[in-house]
């Protein structure tokens, strides 16, 4: 089960929340129960991340007695490098629609076909939020909103709090997370007093 710090995650079909996390730690505790509970219930998890976040996740998920090698082969855990989809369908400044969804669409496709509930979690965004193409990561926000019409799914999208301390972009800060349905997380010191 997971723990308590891990509940405020549980989300339901169509959920797109936003989290903004302090240190790895708070990351793979937070993610870590949320891609437990789904795999706990039989459900299907799908892990958009760094090499170095999949190893952490797969670290906590395999704690928790998931046996990740069964997991992998029957298709209830899916790994994709964040790194290298987003090479696939960003061109320039630009997040080409389409090209989204080849990449992304087969392994929700896969997932929903085992009719059992899918998450994901992401961090795409949170990796070209980082690379300064701000309006490219909310572009993608807004591409998962559209795939979430097309697929039942819940979805985590994750920001470190220490991307996001330029007060000189509230504005699209505002903007990511209005394309969520939920907040997780403070926001960093430099930013207190302002309301996502």
């Amino acid at each position: 089960m997971p723990d308590s710090q891990s509940e405020v995650l549980n989300a339901g079909p169509r959920d797109h929340i936003v989290l903004f996390y302090a240190d790895d730690g708070e990351l793979v505790q937070k993610v870590g129960g949320y891609l437990i509970d789904a795999l706990d219930k039989g459900g299907t998890a799908i892990v958009v991340a760094t090499w170095a976040h999949q190893l952490l996740f797969g670290r906590r998920l395999a704690q928790s007695g998931i046996d990740l090698a069964e997991a992998r082969a029957s298709g209830s855990y899916t790994e994709l490098d964040a790194a290298e989809t987003i090479d696939r369908f960003v061109i320039g400044d630009r997040a080409d629609a389409a090209s989204f969804w080849a990449e992304v669409t087969p392994a929700i496709r896969r997932a929903a076909s085992l009719g059992k509930p899918v998450r994901i979690f992401g961090e795409m965004v949170s990796l070209l939020w980082d690379a300064g193409r701000v309006g490219v990561a909310i572009e993608v926000e807004a591409m998962w909103n559209e795939l979430g019409v097309q697929f039942p799914f819940a979805l985590v999208c994750a920001y470190p709090q220490k991307s996001v301390t330029d007060r000189a972009l509230h504005d699209p800060l505002t903007d990511v997370c209005r394309a969520h349905s939920a907040v997780v997380g403070d926001p960093p010191p430099s930013m207190r007093g302002w309301r996502c």
